[in-house]
């Protein structure tokens, strides 16, 4: 894993980190949202696609009035696993995989991170002893909306205001973004895979983050919500023994710490036969 030049930057030197606090401090992203949501920006749309080689295929023939009409660009369908116990991938991403503890912590680029530090809930937290956390970060080249893996029920959208640090992993070595950065999580009781707390996460100095619904049902493969001019982190959380990662999945992770993944792609198996 290697992060962009600028962000090694940022973050791996003290004249970068001084730039950084400078730029957090005196709201900087009010500007850049601006000119981002501006027909000014619209120029950078082009070189945004060559820089990041995003295939443009299938948004042929769409009109783009600013970069972020470009970013939140939707696709017309989602081709998607449809096999119940199939968990599918919420986004087009890079994947990884923690295990959660006795003490609901995890490990990630030499930081511990608690499940209530992603939701400010240790109650709920402590039920996710054991279980799993699996971590879709977006990059630059990746579409930026996400779906449900499931068919289910979603409860209410938490929003959790914060900073909006990199996800690049020079980042994760100064900066324990997670507990930091500006988060929305929310609580589905999913038919497959039991309650699953999903937490997305916004990034670098401009970060929205828009879910759709909240205290409603949704289906499998449908929009669950987007980032707005900025993508980040989707975050799963499963409880113990409610999921199996396919094989192939494991063994990239386990030989490359992340393995690429697209939206509505099988990625691991239900143990429904565990739950209760």
């Amino acid at each position: 894993m290697r992060s962009d030049r600028s962000v090694e930057f940022l973050y791996g030197t003290r004249f970068g980190r001084l730039i950084m606090r400078i730029m957090l401090k005196t709201h900087i992203d009010r500007i850049a949202v601006g000119y981002l949501r501006s027909p000014l920006s619209k120029p950078i749309i082009k070189r945004y696609i060559e820089k990041h080689h995003i295939p443009m295929e299938e948004f042929y023939g769409m009109e783009f009035r600013s970069f972020r009409d470009f970013f939140s660009r939707r696709r017309t369908s989602i081709t998607f696993d449809h096999d119940p116990s199939h968990l599918i991938s919420p986004c087009d991403s890079l994947l990884s995989v923690y295990n959660i503890n006795k003490d609901s912590i995890f490990h990630i680029k030499g930081s511990d991170y608690s499940i209530n530090d992603l939701i400010r809930s240790k109650q709920l937290a402590e039920e996710y002893t054991n279980g799993t956390c699996l971590m879709f970060r977006l990059c630059a080249s990746d579409y930026h909306h996400y779906c449900h893996i499931d068919d289910g029920y979603q409860g209410k959208n938490h929003y959790i205001p914060g900073e909006l640090h990199s996800v690049q992993p020079a980042a994760f070595k100064t900066r324990p973004v997670f507990k930091t950065n500006r988060r929305t999580w929310t609580l589905m009781a999913t038919e497959n895979f039991g309650p699953v707390i999903q937490v997305n996460i916004g990034a670098f100095v401009v970060g929205g983050i828009v879910n759709l619904k909240e205290n409603a049902r949704f289906s499998k493969g449908s929009e669950m919500g987007y980032f707005d001019l900025a993508g980040s982190t989707v975050v799963l959380l499963f409880q113990n023994g409610r999921i199996s990662l396919l094989d192939k999945i494991a063994e990239d992770i386990r030989k490359n710490g992340e393995t690429r993944v697209s939206q509505g792609m099988w990625i691991a198996n239900s143990l429904k036969p565990l739950l209760k």
